[in-house]
């Protein structure tokens, strides 16, 4: 071994010590304690610094598994409702005052959010986007009475990370 050798493997072990000290959780040799560490902080943002440390994702028993769960429980509905043609004047949807601020409506694929739940002579209407959030548990009545719908059409957005 000539002293070029001695030197180069000097420099890929200071690079290597360099590297592992990022890993900051290394150090910590209680599970229970990076568990209850990752307790106080929410969901999403644990899931986002974990996505990339395998070290971590075993001591806290976090697979893919874990990240469906979550991206399905916390995901957004979009539902396409297509009216009848000389369908205005009645609702088309039924939303109760308190959880009006988890359903965003949109009228032929605009942009701009519309706050009302009836169909105007006016409008021209041939397509309405309504966005449910997460946080609406139940369609229960939903739907009920409104006259005005000729089909509808289910999607559900799963959140990325």
């Amino acid at each position: 071994m000539d002293s070029k050798d001695i030197i180069n493997t000097k420099e890929k072990v200071e690079k290597l010590s360099i590297i592992k000290s990022k890993n900051k959780f290394i150090n910590i040799k209680s599970d229970y304690f990076i568990q209850r560490l990752f307790n106080n902080i929410p969901k999403k943002v644990s899931l986002k610094i974990i996505k990339n440390n395998m070290n971590i994702q075993k001591r806290l028993n976090i697979n893919i598994n874990s990240y469906k769960d979550f991206s399905e429980k916390y995901s957004s509905i979009e539902l396409e409702i297509v009216p009848i043609q000389y369908g205005f004047g009645g609702p088309f949807i039924k939303i109760i005052e308190e959880d009006n601020k988890y359903f965003h409506i949109y009228f032929n694929d605009n942009k701009e959010e519309i706050k009302r739940t009836k169909i105007d002579e006016e409008d021209k209407i041939s397509k309405i986007t309504i966005i449910i959030d997460y946080q609406i548990e139940s369609f229960y009545d939903l739907f009920r009475h409104c006259t005005c719908i000729e089909y509808i059409n289910f999607k559900k957005f799963y959140k990325s990370f």
